[in-house]
C-alpha cells in the first residue's frame, strides 16, 4: 500500500492519477459505502452517492492541501455528498427531512442488501431518531470505531463536544429502546 502523502502526489499528476485513483478507490469503497449507507439507509441510494463522492474527489484533488488525512477530507466529502442526496430528495418529494428518514426505515427491512433482524431494525430507528450531528457521531464512532480525533478532523468540531454529542446520542438510544 502506498503512503497517503505519495498517493495524494500520484493522484495530482496527470500520468499517474488514472492508475493511483483505481488504488484510492480500491482502498476507500467499502469503508465510505458503509458510512454513506448509514446516512442514507438504502443500498441503490449509497452506491449513487458513493459514486459522486468519488468524482468529487477526482475533480477536487488538485485541491487537497493536506492538512487533514486524505481519507478525513473523503469522509468530509461522503458525508455532505450524503446529507445533501436526503435534503434533495426531501424537497423533491415535498416532505421533511425526517418523514424521508422515516420513509427509508420502513424500506429497510424489504431491502435485499439489509441483512439485520428486528433488533437491527428498532437500532436503526433509534439512530434515526436522533439529531443529525449526533447520529452522524454516533455511527463514525460505534460502526466504524473511528477515533474521536478522527471525527473531529471530518466534522471539523471540537473532541470534546464530539464526546458530548456522543454520549447524549447514546442515552437516547438506550431510552428509545427501552421505549419500544
Amino acid at each position: 500500500m502506498l503512503a497517503e502523502a505519495d498517493l495524494v502526489d500520484q493522484l495530482k499528476d496527470p500520468s499517474t492519477q488514472s492508475k493511483a485513483f483505481e488504488v484510492l478507490i480500491d482502498t476507500y469503497k467499502q469503508r465510505l459505502y458503509w458510512h454513506i449507507r448509514r446516512i442514507v439507509l438504502n443500498h441503490d441510494d449509497a452506491d449513487d452517492v458513493l459514486q459522486n463522492t468519488f468524482i468529487k474527489v477526482y475533480r477536487s484533488i488538485g485541491g487537497f492541501k493536506g492538512d487533514s488525512k486524505l481519507y478525513s477530507w473523503m469522509y468530509r466529502i461522503a458525508t455532505n455528498e450524503a446529507l445533501s442526496f436526503l435534503k434533495i430528495k426531501s424537497k423533491k418529494q415535498g416532505i421533511t427531512s425526517e418523514e424521508v428518514q422515516n420513509q427509508l426505515l420502513d424500506s429497510l427491512q424489504a431491502d435485499v442488501y439489509f441483512e439485520g433482524d428486528q433488533i437491527q431494525l428498532k437500532l436503526q430507528r433509534a439512530i434515526a431518531s436522533l439529531p443529525e450531528k449526533q447520529k452522524l457521531v454516533f455511527n463514525m464512532k460505534y460502526f466504524q470505531e473511528l477515533k474521536y480525533e478522527e471525527i473531529s478532523e471530518i466534522l471539523d468540531t471540537s473532541v470534546g463536544g464530539l464526546k458530548a454529542s456522543y454520549h447524549l446520542a447514546a442515552k437516547k438510544i438506550e431510552a428509545f429502546l427501552k421505549e419500544e
